[in-house]
């Protein structure tokens, strides 16, 4: 049995709406939750070259038996390859074992100086990120555009792009982004930003949707209430919720079980939420309870709402 849920990207591609996230992650651990997910019914694994497990997840795919062709496998350009799109990709495509990705996305807007202090985060002498700024967005679209010319990849798109950083790629783009993967969940629905993709054909996905480690997203009085009412855990209720906006999903664990009852309480939640529930939902965070819990230091302002 596979998950059957599916939303469509704007090029004609098809996108299961529930993911295994696989940020933090630990290799000796992420190997058996991807094999898990998988024989559990989950058909979309979020991976990304900077989270250092690629290679266990591509272990995972294989040990678990199902096609290749079956699974939607995104990865995510990191900042210090924004010259080196194809390169960066190319790394990702050995680690994981395969020869093409599903969706490539750019993990964050910033670009980082590729010959630095640190592969992953290099930094300055005062201690901040060593940004590379004499580099374009705009040119690490093209990049993304070029891999997606040469079909190692079936669609591109972003990641923690506000509306001021996608209107900045679109004066130049020419190929629309496929999605934007943001911080979206109960306490950070980013409503506006939202509405905004939608009307450009961008579709939202949803990294941490249950929250952080130890969220209070998971003892909100309001989901619970409703989780109770329909006799669902507050967590069906935090993915439900976004499923019913035709959000993509992307729940993280490495626990089995959990694994399975995201994957099946998102799907309940997602029939037995009504409009009113709904519209109460969609005014938590507006009535004292928005919260952001991912806010790197990069330094630039990116032009989220918000944001510290």
């Amino acid at each position: 049995m596979s998950s059957c849920h599916f939303l469509k990207l704007n090029n004609g591609e098809s996108i299961p709406a529930i993911g295994l996230g696989t940020w933090q992650s630990k290799p000796n651990e992420v190997a058996r939750a991807v094999e898990v997910a998988l024989k559990k019914g989950y058909r979309h694994i979020d991976c990304a070259w900077a989270y250092g497990n690629e290679k266990e997840v591509g272990e995972g795919l294989r040990a678990s038996g199902v096609p290749r062709s079956e699974v939607f496998i995104t990865s995510k350009l990191w900042g210090t390859y924004h010259r080196r799109v194809e390169e960066c990709l190319d790394e990702t495509l050995t680690r994981l074992g395969t020869d093409y990705l599903d969706l490539y996305l750019i993990h964050w807007p910033v670009p980082m100086n590729p010959n630095g202090n640190h592969p992953v985060f290099p930094t300055r002498p005062d201690g901040t990120r060593d940004r590379d700024e004499s580099w374009d967005i705009r040119d690490t679209w093209k990049g993304m555009e070029e891999v997606l010319k040469k079909g190692k990849v079936k669609s591109i798109g972003i990641s923690n792009f506000s509306e001021m950083m996608v209107e900045k790629i679109l004066t130049t783009a020419n190929v629309i982004p496929a999605v934007n993967q943001l911080e979206l969940h109960l306490y950070n629905p980013q409503h506006k930003l939202v509405t905004y993709l939608k009307s450009k054909g961008i579709l939202p996905e949803a990294y941490s949707p249950l929250g952080s480690t130890n969220s209070p997203l998971l003892h909100d009085e309001v989901a619970a209430e409703i989780a109770g009412r329909h006799e669902l855990k507050t967590s069906d209720v935090l993915l439900g919720y976004l499923l019913r906006k035709d959000i993509v999903i992307l729940s993280k664990s490495v626990n089995p079980a959990r694994i399975e009852a995201n994957l099946i309480g998102a799907l309940e939640a997602y029939k037995r939420l009504t409009t009113e529930d709904m519209a109460v939902l969609d005014n938590v965070a507006a009535n004292g309870k928005q919260k952001r819990f991912s806010m790197p230091p990069w330094g630039v302002d990116l032009g989220f709402e918000n944001w510290g």
